[in-house]
């Protein structure tokens, strides 16, 4: 399989809209994305430093090789995160330490590989992000190519280059990058909607009341 690279999209996120995103729980950004964008439950935290806020980009990898990941480092966008699309193979890592320091000196905030990594005491110690699907001591091969900047699966979620990436305890949600705004404000209306539910418990009613749920 030959490798294709593909260019990073020509957009970026305002300090501003940094900022305003780490407020948001993935949780929320799920709701009012009608609970979809979000990966299953097989995605693992394996760092301590969330929130974690920043824009995709993706590589799709053969199962067990890591070639492409190596040339997504050496492209990858200061404060983007590497989507990792390794088909969820459990037999091989194809991330570890090596790389796990080359994307940090590259300015990537994150990592989330759909596959397993390696090297887990330190990229647990590190200041970049990473959730993977598990962990393994074999190593990848190199004899195979992949795909850059490209629209990928991740926990059976699509996301594409420059998509935007939230991730926190809960796990991750991605917001097409066309529709942050959009996202965003809805989020913020949700958080407010869901603290005022949370007066009326403490209040003393309780959710059935309040959400109007009949028998």
């Amino acid at each position: 399989m030959a490798l294709h690279i593909n260019a990073f999209p020509d957009h970026a996120l305002t300090h501003a809209e940094l900022e305003a995103w780490r407020a948001i729980p993935a949780s929320i950004a799920s709701d009012e994305l009608n609970r979809t964008c979000t990966p299953d439950a097989g995605l693992k935290k394996f760092s301590s430093n969330t929130p974690l806020v920043g824009l995709a980009f993706t590589v799709r990898t053969m199962a067990g090789d890591n070639l492409a990941l190596h040339h997504a480092v050496s492209r990858a966008v200061p404060g983007s995160i590497l989507m990792i699309d390794a088909g969820g193979y459990d037999r091989n890592a194809v991330w570890g330490g090596i790389l796990h320091t080359a994307a940090r000196l590259r300015g990537v905030v994150g990592v989330v590989v759909d596959g397993c990594i390696r090297d887990v005491a330190e990229i647990r110690s590190s200041p970049i992000a990473c959730y993977a699907r598990g962990h393994v001591p074999a190593g990848p091969h190199k004899g195979w190519g992949g795909e850059i900047n490209v629209t990928v699966q991740i926990g059976r979620a699509a996301v594409k280059a420059g998509d935007l990436v939230i991730g926190d305890e809960d796990g991750l949600t991605f917001i097409p990058f066309e529709d942050r705004a959009a996202v965003l404000e809805r989020c913020r209306k949700r958080i407010a909607a869901e603290a005022e539910v949370v007066r009326r418990i403490e209040a003393g009613e309780t959710t059935v009341e309040i959400m109007k749920l009949a028998v």
